[in-house]
């Protein structure tokens, strides 16, 4: 008898990969065989979409190179921003950036070739246009316009100036632009693996990016962080141990604990936790940070879990003035580097994904007419 499925493809290697790697036992993520504890707060966002993209760490003058791409590529076309104020009034972040990036799709000036010139060309646009499709569409809701991108800010900074409607602090640019790198790659999780899948038809990148943040979408892959804030929001400071403990009991899960690879702790979420406590002591509110920090003690202590990427990284996004609703678009703009990356890779050493399955249905039934149904 034959075995039967892992569900969820657990285990089951879907792809040969080198863009990133996990060693769940130990807590650790490396990209190209990069620790990310040594690419966090040394490596920009720009030098590690390019080691994503393009294969290695950039020299000062291929990342001059790369971030004049970035600026040239940054302005969106003429279809998508006619449509960004009709799409507010009728969806939510994620599904506006769904039809957004499909928009873009068919302004991109490649958009009829999957070339491995034209992808690396196209990765770049996505890259730089996703944080101004982030910032467009949340102007657009509250009635302000976005300011004008300083060229002589970074990706992370241009976000949060166009976000705040203010100059941010060099140090807000600096922790933002590691949470950038943090967030930018993660092996085969559901969003890559369905970028990959429609790539592996030769579809082209745009239609596999879409593919994938309609699987981030959906609430058991992205979400989660925006489910830590509203849980710190609706506890009160002296309550948290009690009110966690009170939800485990009742079988309640609490979002931003545990993981499907990390036996450990993610190794993402100390990078986070510092930033979170750094952020506390500089903006002179700590009330979030201490809630999470209580919070995490309790789940350690009763369930034996650690926080992932997604519990530390709520307050600090909140910190930065982010809202709330903007966390999931957010990182979105981070893992652009490594969604399209992986769509450069399937489509150099090509084989359509096509998993078998296990019928568990009826078998050997007669038809009859429907007269005798």
């Amino acid at each position: 008898m034959a075995d039967k499925p892992t569900k969820g493809l657990a285990d089951v290697v879907a792809a040969s990969t080198a863009l990133s790697d996990i060693d769940g036992k130990a807590g650790r993520l490396f990209y190209r065989g990069y620790d990310i504890h040594d690419l966090a707060g040394r490596a920009t966002f720009e030098e590690t979409a390019h080691l994503l993209q393009r294969g290695k760490l950039p020299t000062r003058a291929e990342l001059d190179a790369y971030g004049d791409e970035l600026t040239s590529g940054r302005e969106l076309g003429a279809l998508a921003s006619a449509n960004i104020a009709e799409i507010v009034e009728k969806q939510k972040p994620m599904e506006a950036l769904r039809s957004l990036v499909s928009l873009s799709g068919a302004d991109d000036p490649d958009k009829d070739s999957i070339s491995p010139e034209a992808n690396l060309r196209k990765a770049a646009r996505l890259v730089a246009q996703q944080p101004q499709l982030v910032a467009r569409y949340h102007a657009a809701r509250t009635g302000a316009a976005a300011p004008q991108a300083d060229p002589s800010l970074s990706i992370a900074g241009n976000f949060l100036l166009q976000i705040a409607g203010r100059a941010p602090a060099p140090r807000e640019v600096e922790i933002f632009d590691e949470c950038l790198v943090l967030h930018a790659d993660h092996t085969m999780n559901a969003s890559t693996f369905a970028a990959r899948v429609c790539a592996a038809t030769l579809s082209d990148m745009h239609s596999a990016i879409v593919a994938a943040i309609g699987t981030l979408k959906g609430p058991l892959h992205g979400g989660a962080n925006e489910q830590v804030m509203k849980t710190l929001e609706s506890l009160s400071p002296g309550g948290v141990a009690q009110a966690v403990r009170d939800k485990l009991a009742a079988g309640e899960k609490i979002m931003g604990f545990g993981h499907r690879v990390y036996k450990t702790e993610d190794p993402r979420a100390t990078h986070l936790r510092r930033l979170s406590a750094e952020l506390a002591e500089s903006t002179g509110d700590d009330t979030y940070y201490r809630m999470s920090k209580e919070m995490e003690e309790v789940v350690l202590e009763t369930k034996g879990l650690y926080p992932n990427v997604d519990f530390f990284a709520a307050s600090v996004y909140h910190y930065l003035g982010i809202p709330t609703d903007l966390f999931t678009p957010v990182f979105s703009i981070s893992r652009m580097s490594g969604w399209t990356a992986h769509v450069i890779e399937q489509h150099a050493d090509n084989r359509l994904i096509r998993p078998d399955s296990e019928y568990i249905g009826e078998t050997d039934q007669k038809w009859k007419p429907i007269e005798e149904r």
